[in-house]
C-alpha cells in the first residue's frame, strides 16, 4: 500500500474501464457545474492547468554513474490561496496524472474551505530501486529544480507515494539552504521537530472515521454494532478502522496487497499492525476467516471503505457490493460508471475529497504553525480537525438535501461555488 499524506493513498491504477486521472477530473467538474449558474469562461479556465513544469532531474547513483529523471509539477488553481498538493516518486508519474491529480486538490481544499489552491507533482522514479543517499540527492535536486516555483505563499508541497516526512524534511533544507533562511513553510508533512505538525499522519484516517460517523447519524444509525470491511491497512485504513473500533463499530475484515482476514464478530484493530508498522503483515495474523481483496469488497456489511488503491469499485463487481454505504478512503476508488450503478442501486457514496481531507486540513494547520512559529498541541490539532470536518459534512449535506444529486455530486457543488465564485469576484487580468 502506498502512503500519501495529503491524501495517504494511492490513485487508480490500470482497470478494465481506464480512465486517466485528468479524464475523470473534468468529467466530474462538468457534471458538478450541471447543477450550478457557472459563468462557462470560469467553467473552461477550470478544464485546464495554470502551469505545469517539467524538470529534468540528473543525480548522481552510489556507483558514480548518472541518471537522469523526469519531474513534474501541475499547479491547477490559485484563486483562493497558494498552490497545495503532494509530490511523489512513482515511475508511473505522468503529467497527465498530476494535472489530474491537482484539479483533485483543488476541489479538496475547496470543500474544507482551506485558502489554498490545488497542485501535484513528482519524479517518475521507482523509489525501491534508490538507497537512501540517493533519495536524498534525487529530493535535494528536484527541489532545486522546482525552487522558483513554489514557496509557503506559492506552492506548498506534502508528502506522497514514494516520499515520507523525512523527504520533506530534505527538501525543506535544500529550499532553505538557496533562499539564505530556514523556510519550514515551504512544505508540511515534514517531522515535528523541523516544523511538522503533531497528528499529522494520523490526519486522513481520522476524517474518514469522522465522515463515517457522520453518514451513519445521518441515516440515523450510530456506530455502535455497525460493520464495516476496509480495504487496505495503510496509514488511512488502520487509523480509520482503530478509531472507528474505539467507538464500538464491528471492523469485521482488513487487507493489503496479499489479501485480508475476516471474522463476523469484529477484529482486534490495534492488534493488527498497519502497512507503515509492518508492511504486508495482515494474512500473518490469526484470524477465524480469510478472503481477498476482491472478496473484500463484497461483503455484506453496513459500511465498506476502500481504502488502499484507486479503481477497485468498477462495472465488474459493483453489481456484487452489498454494503449500505461506501466512504471512499483511496482517492479514486470508484470508476464513474461504478458510481453510476451505485448511485442506481441507491447505495450512498461518500466521496474521496470529503472523507479523506484529514491530511490536507491537517497541513493547513501545520503551514499555520510554521508561519507563525508557534506549535500546537494533539489535543488542539485533533479538536480542530473535529471542527472542520463537521463544519464542512454539513456544509456537504446541506447542498445534498437541497439538490436530487448523489453525495459526490453535493462535495462538488460546494468546492466548484466556491472556486467559480472567487474567480467571479477576482476577474481575468488585465
Amino acid at each position: 500500500m502506498g502512503v500519501d499524506t495529503e491524501a495517504i493513498v494511492e490513485e487508480p491504477e490500470s482497470s478494465p474501464e481506464q480512465e486517466s486521472a485528468v479524464e475523470t477530473a473534468r468529467r466530474q467538474l462538468s457534471r458538478a457545474a450541471e447543477h450550478l449558474e457557472i459563468d462557462p469562461d470560469v467553467l473552461e479556465r477550470l478544464e485546464h492547468p495554470t502551469a505545469v513544469h517539467e524538470v529534468t532531474v540528473p543525480v548522481e547513483r552510489d556507483d558514480g554513474r548518472v541518471d537522469v529523471f523526469t519531474g513534474y509539477r501541475a499547479q491547477h488553481d490559485s484563486v483562493r490561496g497558494p498552490y497545495k498538493g503532494g509530490l511523489r516518486f512513482h515511475p508511473e508519474v505522468t503529467r497527465d496524472e498530476c494535472v489530474g491529480l491537482g484539479m483533485w486538490m483543488t476541489w479538496k481544499c475547496a470543500v474544507m474551505d482551506l485558502p489554498f489552491g490545488g497542485a501535484k507533482g513528482g519524479v517518475a522514479v521507482d523509489p525501491k530501486s534508490l538507497s537512501d543517499g540517493e533519495k536524498e540527492r534525487l529530493t535535494r535536486r528536484f527541489a532545486e529544480e522546482l525552487r522558483d516555483v513554489i514557496g509557503p505563499t506559492q506552492d506548498i508541497p506534502a508528502p506522497d507515494m514514494g516520499t515520507d516526512p523525512q523527504t520533506m524534511a530534505w527538501l525543506m533544507d535544500a529550499y532553505s539552504m538557496q533562499e539564505g533562511e530556514t523556510t519550514p513553510g515551504v512544505v508540511t508533512g515534514k517531522p515535528p521537530v523541523v516544523g511538522g505538525s503533531k497528528g499529522r499522519e494520523e490526519s486522513p484516517g481520522r476524517s474518514v472515521a469522522i465522515v463515517t460517523r457522520e453518514v451513519l447519524a445521518y441515516y440515523g444509525r450510530e456506530p455502535e454494532g455497525t460493520t464495516v470491511a476496509v480495504q487496505g491497512y495503510g496509514s488511512v485504513a488502520a487509523n480509520a478502522a482503530r478509531l472507528l473500533d474505539d467507538w464500538g463499530a464491528s471492523v469485521v475484515a482488513v487487507s493489503d496487497v496479499n489479501g485480508g482476514i475476516y471474522d463476523p464478530d469484529g477484529l482486534d484493530t490495534r492488534a493488527i499492525p498497519s502497512h507503515d508498522e509492518q508492511p504486508e503483515a495482515v494474512t500473518s495474523q490469526d484470524a477465524p476467516g480469510a478472503v481477498t481483496n476482491e472478496e473484500l469488497l463484497e461483503l455484506d456489511v453496513d459500511v465498506l471503505v476502500p481504502a488502499a488503491v484507486g479503481n477497485v469499485l468498477t462495472v465488474d463487481n459493483v453489481d456484487d457490493v452489498a454494503a449500505d454505504v461506501v466512504v471512499e478512503g483511496a482517492n479514486g476508488p470508484t470508476t464513474t460508471a461504478a458510481d453510476e450503478v451505485l448511485a442506481e442501486r441507491g447505495i450512498p457514496v461518500v466521496p474521496d475529497i470529503l472523507a479523506n481531507a484529514g491530511g490536507v486540513t491537517v497541513s493547513y494547520f501545520e503551514w499555520l504553525q510554521d508561519i507563525n512559529r508557534r506549535s500546537w498541541s494533539l489535543e488542539r490539532v485533533n479538536d480542530e480537525l473535529e471542527a472542520e470536518m463537521v463544519s464542512a459534512w454539513t456544509d456537504v449535506r446541506e447542498a445534498y438535501n437541497a439538490r436530487d444529486v448523489t453525495w459526490r455530486e453535493a462535495a462538488y457543488v460546494v468546492a466548484l461555488s466556491r472556486v467559480a465564485e472567487a474567480h467571479e469576484a477576482r476577474g481575468l487580468w488585465p
